[in-house]
């Protein structure tokens, strides 16, 4: 009951500081830092800049911040606008085509950069008003952009694995390969959707005729070489080539070769300067959270709740997909609040036991786990891609419209989950051939 006690009190303590505005790392910090001075004694707060020091210097956490540069060099580089300009080529002409479309560019620019707001950021500049401008409504134009986007933490390579990866103990190259099944398989969702909404409600999305006809560089250009750079990335780690440390600094160089070919002039002086800028806030951002998370867990396991909520669970002796459910409603209900890192450093410690105690593959487990930290990225009322949306969004757009037109993914997302858990071997099947 102790534990009990304690576990409302700390997950109370840091729910009612994230309401009140204080960021996610240095909330973590904060009461952790306040808990176990008071439970467990001054002397126990050594372990935390031992705990940091273990956590800043894993190997694997190495390709964090070469995906971030190489997230950020693609977007600066004028990718995106060239990927786009060919999937507008492409099925521009089709009535729907051009959000389809826009799904299409962000599931290939999830599979190059492993971040979230990276596509989502490049498309609501691109993609929302040109779709908008050619009579889409708000609801398919946000929507697309926005879902489309969250795919960037599920498609590999993505830098929430690399947290749940080294957090759980999983293979991040395992991770890497069962994620791309079910990832394919929610932007065909996304992409049914859309092509449906617009079949069913002509009057929401207008027939386009001024889709441009592209030429071969705009193919090579748009399609081609980004491909390149996705074999480059997973290829060499899914055949064994390469760690995930070194399939990143080879993802890495090879962006900044692509955006040097293509902006000679500027890379020096704008573009290089940007992306490194960019890279050093949100690495610090993420090593922040997992620093100040890994002292919150610590606490959680130093005091036996971790192992108190296990077996309390167990001894529900409900059936183990009763137990699973309500574990990915707790995940739900956690993404519209907290980060994703964070919700990963804090509750996997917990759930992962669970798991392999219910005899759960953990790398089945893993993925839909990820799926949904990505339905995170769009619940509100802090879901992070509804606030890079709205950053970028043309006037006019308002939170509300957002809101409104992220709930039709959300459902797919949950879908998704669903034929994810009762096809098992969508998520298995990759990595049992690659891997064994």
């Amino acid at each position: 009951m102790d534990q009990l006690m304690t576990t409302i009190y700390l997950f109370g303590a840091l729910l009612t500081t994230l309401f009140l505005g204080v960021h996610v790392a240095f909330a973590l910090g904060g009461i952790s830092i306040a808990f176990i001075y008071v439970y467990l004694g001054p002397g126990a707060l050594g372990v935390i800049p031992l705990r940091a020091f273990r956590s800043a210097t894993a190997f694997e956490y190495t390709a964090i911040p070469l995906f971030i540069f190489m997230a950020s060099m693609l977007q600066h580089s004028g990718i995106a606008e060239r990927l786009f300009s060919a999937m507008h080529a492409l099925f521009g002409k089709l009535r729907g085509g051009l959000a389809a479309g826009t799904i299409g560019v962000a599931t290939i620019f999830a599979a190059m950069s492993g971040i979230s707001g990276a596509a989502t950021i490049s498309m609501g500049m691109i993609a929302v008003p040109a779709m908008l401008k050619r009579g889409y409504s708000k609801q398919i134009a946000l929507g697309s952009v926005a879902a489309g986007g969250s795919l960037g933490i599920l498609i590999p390579p993505s830098v929430t694995m690399i947290v749940y990866g080294v957090t759980s103990g999983t293979s991040i190259g395992r991770l890497y390969s069962a994620g791309l099944l079910p990832g394919l398989l929610i932007a065909g969702l996304f992409v049914v959707y859309v092509l449906f909404f617009s079949w069913l409600r002509k009057e929401k999305v207008a027939a386009e005729t001024d889709a441009p006809v592209a030429t071969a560089s705009t193919y090579i250009v748009g399609f081609f070489a980004p491909m390149a750079l996705i074999i480059v990335v997973l290829g060499s780690i899914m055949i064994g080539f390469a760690s995930i440390g070194e399939a990143a600094a080879l993802g890495a160089a090879g962006a900044a070769i692509f955006a040097f070919s293509l902006h000679r002039k500027t890379f020096w002086k704008e573009i290089l300067p940007e992306t490194c800028t960019e890279t050093l806030k949100y690495t610090c951002m993420i090593f922040w959270i997992i620093i100040l998370a890994s002292a919150f867990s610590t606490f959680y396991t130093a005091i036996g709740a971790s192992r108190f909520i296990e077996s309390m669970v167990m001894d529900l002796e409900l059936n183990r997909y009763v137990i699973f459910a309500i574990m990915m409603v707790i995940l739900l209900m956690l993404g519209m609040v907290l980060d994703t890192v964070g919700i990963i450093l804090i509750t996997l410690p917990i759930f992962a036991p669970i798991a392999n105690s219910l005899g759960f593959d953990p790398v089945w487990f893993g993925i839909l786990y990820i799926i949904n930290m990505e339905i995170g990225f769009l619940t509100p009322p802090f879901g992070y891609n509804l606030f890079y949306l709205k950053g970028v969004a043309p006037n006019g757009v308002t939170m509300v419209d957002i809101y409104k037109s992220v709930i039709p993914f959300i459902l797919l997302m949950l879908v998704g989950i669903v034929i994810c858990a009762a096809f098992p071997s969508i998520i298995l099947v990759l990595p049992n051939l690659l891997f064994g």
